[in-house]
C-alpha cells in the first residue's frame, strides 16, 4: 500500500501506468486529492467502480493524526501532528481579518541550534517527507472547510510560510517537491507570491529558491555582525553574513529587485537592539545593494531560555532608524503566545495542549 500524498504529477502518472491505467487518470486523481480534498476513493464519482476498487487495494490518501489542538485567544490555531512512525511536529494557522497564513514545519526538530529558538533545543530527529509537509496544509484546509480549493482571492488560508520546525534548506529536495505540489494550479493552487521560505542562511541553496521555486525568501538574520550572530546562531560560523548576503544578491538577480527579501530580526534585550545595531544593518544592505525589508520580531519567551524581549521603546526606535533610511521595518505583532505558537516557540516533545 502506497500513500498518494506527496507524489509529483509525474510519479502519479507512473503509478497509474503500473496498474494498467491511462495517463489522464493521474490528472483526475490529482484534482480529487488536491482540489477537492477527498481522502476516500469511493467518493471519486468520475472514476469507474473497478478503478476505485483497484485504487483502494493498492493505495491510500493519508492525513497525519491530530494529537492535540490549541486555539489561542487571538484566533491562532496550533496542531500537534503525529506521523506513521510516531514522530510529531507542530503546525500553526495565523488568521487575519480576511486571510491567513499556515506556518508549516519541515523537520522533526532542527540541527541549526539557534539559542533563542525552542525548536532548536529539541535537536534533529529526521527530515519530513514531501507528503508530510503537504499534509500539514491539508489538515488546516480540513479544519476550515476550504475544499474545493477556492478559485479566487477570498480564501482564508491564503498564504504559506515555511517557518515552522526545522531548517527548510537542510531538507531541500522534500521541501521543494512539497511547495511545487502546493502551488500547482490544478490543485491547492497557492500563488508562489504567497509562499515564503525562511532560512537561517544555508548558502549553497539560497539561489536555488529562485531558480527552482520562485517563491519569496526570508533570511533569519537577527544580528548585524558575525560576532553577535555566531553567538546566537552557530550556523553563522559555517555561513557568515557576507556569504549569506552574497547568495541573496544571486537570488535577487534572478527574481528582480522588486522581489524584496525579508530579513527577520529578533529583538533581544541588551544584545542586538541598539541604534548602532540598526545603523550597521543599514550599512550591510547598502553594501550589497539589496532590495530588502525588515521584520522586527518581539522575542517570545519559552521555558529554559535566558533571553528577554527588548522594550517597546527600543523596538520602535530601532524601527524608526531603519524606516528613515528607506527600509520597511514593521514590528510583528506576537500571535499565539498563550499556546506557545509564536515565532521560535514550536516544539514537538513535552507539549501540553487543550482543545
Amino acid at each position: 500500500m502506497k500513500d498518494l500524498i506527496g507524489l509529483s504529477k509525474e510519479e502519479l502518472s507512473e503509478e497509474m501506468a503500473s496498474i494498467g491505467e491511462k495517463p489522464f487518470r493521474a490528472k483526475q486523481l490529482w484534482q480529487w486529492i488536491y482540489f477537492h480534498g477527498v481522502t476516500d476513493f469511493a467518493k471519486m464519482s468520475n472514476l469507474s467502480k473497478p478503478l476505485r476498487d483497484k485504487l483502494q487495494q493498492n493505495y491510500f490518501i493519508s492525513r497525519p493524526k491530530i494529537v492535540t489542538e490549541q486555539l489561542s485567544s487571538d484566533g491562532t490555531h496550533k496542531w500537534l501532528l503525529e506521523f506513521a512512525d510516531g514522530e510529531r511536529i507542530e503546525t500553526v494557522y495565523i488568521p487575519e481579518e480576511d486571510r491567513g497564513a499556515v506556518c508549516i514545519s519541515t523537520q522533526v526538530g532542527c540541527a541549526v541550534g539557534c539559542k533563542f529558538c525552542h525548536t532548536g533545543s529539541q535537536k534533529i530527529t529526521r527530515n519530513l517527507t514531501a507528503g508530510e509537509i503537504v499534509a500539514q496544509f491539508m489538515v488546516a484546509r480540513d479544519a476550515y472547510g476550504e475544499w474545493p480549493s477556492p478559485t479566487n482571492e477570498t480564501r482564508y488560508l491564503s498564504n504559506i510560510v515555511v517557518m515552522g520546525m526545522g531548517e527548510p534548506l537542510h531538507n531541500k529536495d522534500n521541501v521543494f517537491k512539497a511547495l511545487k505540489i502546493l502551488s500547482d494550479g490544478d490543485g491547492i493552487a497557492i500563488s508562489k507570491r504567497r509562499i515564503t521560505l525562511s532560512t537561517s542562511g544555508i548558502v549553497p541553496h539560497i539561489e536555488d529558491v529562485a531558480k527552482e521555486l520562485g517563491v519569496k525568501l526570508a533570511i533569519s538574520l537577527h544580528a548585524p555582525t558575525n560576532e553577535k550572530r555566531s553567538n546566537i546562531m552557530p550556523i553563522n560560523t559555517r555561513y557568515p553574513i557576507e556569504d549569506v548576503l552574497s547568495a541573496c544578491q544571486k537570488y535577487q538577480a534572478i527574481m528582480g529587485m522588486s522581489r524584496m527579501i525579508t530579513f527577520e530580526y529578533l529583538m533581544l534585550k541588551d544584545f542586538n537592539d541598539t541604534p548602532e545595531d540598526a545603523k550597521l544593518l543599514i550599512a550591510l544592505m547598502k553594501k550589497y545593494n539589496l532590495g530588502a525589508k525588515f521584520n522586527l520580531i518581539p522575542f517570545n519567551p519559552w521555558p529554559g531560555c535566558n533571553f528577554e524581549p527588548s522594550s517597546n521603546n527600543k523596538v520602535h526606535a530601532f524601527s524608526k532608524i531603519l524606516e528613515q533610511a528607506g527600509y520597511e521595518a514593521p514590528i510583528r505583532v506576537a500571535r499565539g503566545q498563550d499556546i506557545l505558537a509564536a515565532c521560535g516557540q514550536l516544539k514537538s516533545k513535552n507539549t501540553t495542549a487543550t482543545k
